[in-house]
């Protein structure tokens, strides 16, 4: 999709400008834990500063359900804020209203303000059109950085657009381009790896991907309702048996499709689930009984990288086994740091993102060195499934 960024504001000097970014940060005691968020709409909140726009931000945080609720006040966020940008930050105690009105009328050219949760109004899940109207009566144009609220049609996220002249922040820009480069103009072939416990919370991810790529690699639990739907014995592994005709249907869509689909050939198998539990590598014919699948073995690992070799586009969702418990995380951490050495030497594009990836790959050490990786959770997930997404979809040009 074509869409304008805050490169296209026009003599953005002097306007009132409606930044809708994610602060919905996590918070311990009242202090912030992770201000990574924070980091990613700076560029956006710095460059229209810079340009002499007044910069006026729209957040929700928590869920308050419509009600003021004290302890998910955006005010411990502002110095945050300030501390990340390197600018003041001004608060104001409603994002619409006299409060609002009067902040934002004391802003000069470049100034900063923090508008109170807009979630404090049940409107704002609702987009209704009156709040949108309130809100847009504060600014000149709308910018919308907050990819990670795209898949929510709400006033701020999506009502907006349609009353204001609308861009794309940086950061939404970065994930667009990202994302385009994935899926939408790819360069072939290319390869999705998809993890994660259950195909019951992916269906719609894998239907969507096998009419879109050329290879798509399962692990984790969901592999092991795939190989019992191919008769496999997973004896004790997680396994949603009650969905080998839903895995049967995906097979046959890829197979149609020309998609390969790539399931482990062999298993590391435990008979606990915990830290240092006593495990072996085991081929498909030979899973014990009382054992689970929490890994695949050397073999299947091996597969991944040659499959990842032969990519020039990787999109990359949950990790391929229970990476979160030693030694279990082995399968994992070797295709990611893979994919991240093909990606560094410039042999690969590779964009990860939604549930468990994020953490999956900090902890193999190769986030930083995928091509782009989306924290967005639930609005990643979405995109991959091929749904539009409201606040994506009302910044087309």
């Amino acid at each position: 999709m074509s869409f304008k960024t805050i490169d296209d504001i026009k003599d953005a000097a002097g306007k009132r400008v409606l930044v809708r970014v994610d602060l919905n940060v996590p918070m311990k005691d009242g202090k912030i834990t992770d201000d990574t968020r924070i980091r990613a709409v700076a560029p956006t909140i710095r460059d229209l500063s810079a340009m002499g726009a007044k910069v006026i931000l729209l957040a929700h945080f928590g869920r308050p359900n419509g009600e003021v609720v004290a302890d998910m006040s955006l005010a411990p966020v502002a110095p945050a804020v300030a501390a990340v940008v390197g600018r003041p930050v001004a608060f104001a105690s409603d994002c619409i209203g006299a409060a609002a009105a009067d902040a934002i009328a004391k802003l000069a050219n470049g100034d900063i303000l923090l508008l109170e949760n807009t979630r404090f109004h049940k409107a704002e899940e609702k987009n209704g059109a009156d709040f949108a109207k309130a809100l847009a009566e504060n600014g000149d144009a709308y910018v919308n950085d907050a990819f990670s609220a795209a898949h929510r049609a709400h006033a701020s996220t999506e009502g907006l657009a349609h009353l204001l002249p609308a861009f794309a922040g940086r950061s939404m820009q970065a994930e667009l381009t990202a994302l385009s480069a994935a899926l939408g103009q790819p360069k072939r072939p290319v390869l999705a790896v998809v993890g994660g416990a259950k195909v019951s919370s992916k269906i719609d991810l894998l239907e969507n991907l096998v009419g879109k790529v050329d290879l798509l690699v399962i692990g984790g639990g969901m592999a092991n309702t795939f190989l019992a739907a191919k008769g496999v014995n997973v004896g004790k592994s997680l396994c949603e048996h009650d969905l080998a005709e839903t895995a049967r249907k995906i097979m046959a869509a890829a197979e149609k499709a020309g998609c390969e689909i790539v399931l482990p050939v062999d298993a590391v198998v435990a008979r606990e689930f915990k830290a240092g539990a006593a495990n072996e590598t085991v081929g498909l014919n030979a899973i014990p009984a009382d054992a689970m699948m929490l890994d695949v073995g050397a073999a299947s690992i091996e597969t991944v990288k040659t499959k990842i070799d032969g990519a020039a586009t990787l999109v990359w969702n949950g990790p391929l086994g229970a990476f979160e418990i030693e030694p279990f995380d082995r399968a994992t951490v070797a295709a990611a740091q893979h994919a991240a050495a093909r990606t560094k030497d410039g042999k690969l594009l590779s964009v990860a993102g939604g549930g468990d990836t994020v953490a999956a790959l900090n902890h193999a050490g190769a986030a930083g060195d995928f091509s782009y990786v989306s924290t967005a959770g639930g609005a990643f997930l979405e995109w991959l499934e091929g749904k539009d997404l409201p606040g994506v979809k009302a910044l087309g040009a």
